[in-house]
């Protein structure tokens, strides 16, 4: 039998040959520590390059450190309705004449501020007095010079060019992501047009133009309504979240409330890009066929030029310990749910790397605890899985279980067996063959996120954003392999119990009762 020791030494020096070299045929190359040159801006933007030169292809991840977690109370969803803007152009892309556009826009901006407002009022006070609400002639005249704005507006609009101009150009992946820690834009293309990605990128940094800011803020509202309100999980996931979280800004949806997304303005979220999109929040990731001295020298000549933004402002607000549990449920007509968190520290306290043990032993895989027993064994539920970082990293989170019952067992049921594998971790150690495929899975993981260029510039660029260093994703494997059993049963008996704990449960709304017509029993 292999002893832990040597397995460990096994699985590192797998681990260890698979980060020297991107092919077997560059096993003697220098290790990926080795191979990231670090570049910093006088801007403060920071510059992550890694050479791969397979394909004349270039992968790039930027990544600014701003969030839904950077909001504030009735501004709810900004980092994301930004993210959706910075693909409206700049004031030389997505325009027919920005001199002429801009005087519109900026009528089209105060007349939309003017609308909400009074629309706000006019519905608040018909609330008061117990009416209907109508608009008035005053808004109804606010209304029409809105609607005409917007189709002056509309007609200097290049729709969509800087996603063509990438295509044209051999660009595939374009895309981004907000979520509460970071907001991420991500793109790969021949290795020869990086000078365009460089261009069209420093200028959407500098010279953002917040052009059809209403048409995108309704889309952003169908996002909603299609992503959690008219969504099971989504909405579960949201009522869960916000009940674990009363304090921090992690219990707040991303996206935004509904009635905070309809009231966002072009001027708030031209303050909160000119706050947190400056060049000293950003990261660049590029990864492949490049030339780094080249590189450095594109990037100071474009992104150079521009000027730091202030400091971030800080996180304030702690989450304070809880004192009990927690539970909420959610009716839907669908089939029932449960998700069950538990509050624990994040990334770089020595028990998160624990927390990535237990993920591991109770969820990965076919053999795991969890699966194996209420999915495979028990036949209790059709699913189950598990996070050990919901929803940020950013600050403490959560250790969050989720399982989907399989009829006719119910959530009770799947949640008591939950409980008794949560117990076993306190009381019985885990063995060296479950260390084993531990480390192995996690290896298997790293692999796979290593292995394209963008998932490596999206390793880099995600470590460096939200632990301070891309070293991260290199330390990490070490930290978990020191790991001990005995550390999985004193975490375990410290942090999952039912006093730190939050349940919520989606349950199958009872059908409404038939009206009675007159002369009818309802049934």
């Amino acid at each position: 039998m292999i002893s832990l020791a040597r397995m460990r030494t096994v699985s590192s020096l797998i681990l260890v040959w698979y980060l020297a070299a991107t092919t077997p045929t560059q096993a003697d190359s220098p290790s990926l520590a080795d191979r990231v040159i670090e570049h910093k801006l006088a801007n403060g933007m920071t510059v992550l390059m890694v050479e791969r030169h397979q394909a004349p292809i270039v992968s790039i991840n930027m990544t600014f450190g701003v969030g839904g977690v950077n909001e504030q109370v009735g501004q709810t969803g900004l980092a994301h309705l930004y993210e959706h803007m910075a693909f409206k152009g700049t004031r030389t892309i997505g325009t027919k004449d920005y001199e002429k556009e801009q005087a519109v826009l900026a009528e089209l901006d105060k007349v939309g501020t003017e609308l909400d407002r009074r629309e706000r009022e006019e519905a608040a006070l018909a609330y008061t007095e117990g009416k209907r609400a109508a608009p008035s002639e005053a808004v109804q005249q606010l209304q029409r010079r809105f609607k005409d704005l917007q189709d002056k507006a509309g007609d200097y609009v290049v729709g969509n060019e800087m996603a063509l101009l990438y295509q044209r150009h051999g660009g595939v992946g374009l895309n981004a992501s907000t979520g509460k820690d970071i907001t991420r834009y991500v793109i790969s293309l021949p290795a020869n047009r990086l000078p365009l990605w460089a261009a069209l990128e420093s200028d959407r940094m500098a010279h953002p133009v917040l052009r059809e800011f209403y048409k995108e803020r309704g889309v952003v509202m169908e996002e909603r309504r299609l992503r959690t309100d008219d969504s099971p999980n989504g909405l579960l996931y949201e009522t869960f979240t916000s009940t674990a979280f009363l304090a921090h800004q992690y219990g707040v949806p991303t996206i935004g409330w509904g009635s905070d997304i309809l009231s966002l303005t072009p001027a708030e979220t031209e303050a909160f890009f000119k706050t947190y999109y400056g060049p000293n929040n950003a990261t660049v990731a590029i990864v492949g066929d490049i030339d780094p001295k080249a590189v450095i020298a594109l990037i100071e000549q474009t992104f150079g030029k521009i000027p730091a933004a202030p400091p971030i402002p800080a996180l304030v607000t702690e989450e304070p310990p809880q004192r009990g549990e927690r539970r909420v449920e959610i009716e839907f007509d669908a089939e029932p749910a449960v998700a069950i968190g538990y509050h624990k520290p994040t990334i770089g306290d020595p028990d998160d790397f624990v927390f990535d043990v237990i993920d591991e032993v109770l969820t990965e895989g076919v053999t795991s605890r969890l699966y194996s027993k209420l999915v495979r064994d028990k036949r209790l539920a059709a699913s189950v899985l598990s996070d050990t970082n919901y929803p940020g990293v950013r600050a403490p989170n959560l250790f969050v279980i989720a399982a989907t019952p399989l009829a006719p067992h119910t959530t009770s049921e799947v949640e008591t067996a939950i409980y008794e594998e949560l117990e076993r971790l306190k009381t019985e150690p885990i063995s060296a063959k479950e260390f084993e495929r531990v480390l192995n899975g996690l290896d298997a993981d790293l692999v796979r996120s290593l292995r394209s260029n963008s998932g490596l510039a999206s390793q880099l660029a995600f470590y460096q954003t939200v632990a301070g260093s891309w070293r991260y994703v290199v330390n990490a494997r070490d930290r978990i392999a020191a790991v001990t059993p005995a550390d999985v049963q004193r975490v375990a008996t410290q942090y999952l119990i039912k006093s730190n704990r939050t349940v919520g449960v989606l349950v199958k709304k009872a059908p409404d009762k038939k009206i009675a017509a007159a002369g009818e029993v309802a049934r």
